[in-house]
């Protein structure tokens, strides 16, 4: 390798950035994808002016995020995204702020927007028949706050699928375990309350019907009413609650 590929050694710190980065911008750019083996270590080290330590360093941070994987006798291979993996960390992170819950909700309702409509123009049959094997599951466990939560969450989750969106599924991904425990938390609230089986299946019918009928404008208003409707339930179920007598 050429002289002028060589730098003066850095300190620790800024060789995780300069690893880090050069690894970044090698995905970024498409230099390297999924399958591609990374550069030796003695040849990183080299080319980046760093330690053998702080490259291996890095690379061990970079396989615990799932980036790539360390094939002990051959080297680190750059995995295809697993974006479950990805969510796992992202959650944890999340689960440190406040509000979080509110604020994954307004990021599910952002995401959901965008992808009814993707799906009132790209859903195919098969996703159809998946919306209405979800909605079949939402109507059978209306009073079942566990199963009825997850099969709430599957058919949102159809939804996002349906629009055939890799961002959007990503994005989705990242957050699912805060949303899958969103719905149960939620459903758990307002199951016992009146209205509650047109809410859940009446509301779910109208939104796989306009998806059907490629009528987004018509899906993004129906899934802004969800919405709207979720949280008036909400608002009354704590009401409720604050009205029920303590228990001894």
């Amino acid at each position: 390798m050429g002289a002028g590929l060589t730098r003066e050694p850095a300190d620790a710190a800024t060789g995780y950035d300069q690893v880090f980065a050069f690894v970044r911008e090698q995905l970024l750019s498409g230099q390297m994808k999924a399958g591609d083996r990374l550069l030796p270590e003695r040849e990183l080290a080299t080319r980046l002016g760093v330690s053998r330590p702080v490259i291996r360093e890095v690379l061990r941070a970079l396989a615990a995020i799932g980036v790539i994987e360390i094939r002990h006798g051959y080297g680190s291979v750059v995995r295809r995204p697993d974006f479950a993996e990805l969510g796992d960390l992202f959650t944890m992170m999340l689960a440190q702020q406040g509000e979080v819950v509110e604020d994954v909700m307004e990021a599910r309702i952002a995401i959901e927007r965008q992808a009814i409509r993707l799906a009132c123009a790209r859903a195919t049959s098969s996703d159809l028949a998946a919306l209405g094997e979800a909605l079949r599951r939402v109507e059978e466990t209306v009073k079942d706050p566990q199963i009825g939560g997850d099969a709430d969450f599957d058919f949102h989750a159809a939804l996002i699928a349906a629009a055939h969106s890799p961002t959007l599924a990503s994005l989705h991904a990242a957050i699912a375990v805060l949303l899958k425990r969103s719905h149960l938390e939620r459903r758990e609230r307002i199951t016992s309350l009146d209205g509650i089986e047109t809410y859940l299946v009446e509301h779910h019918r109208e939104l796989l019907a306009a998806v059907a009928a490629r009528d987004a404008d018509s899906a993004d208003r129906l899934l802004m009413q969800h919405f709207a409707i979720g949280t008036e339930y909400q608002r009354r179920a704590a009401a409720e609650r604050d009205r029920s007598p303590p228990t001894s």
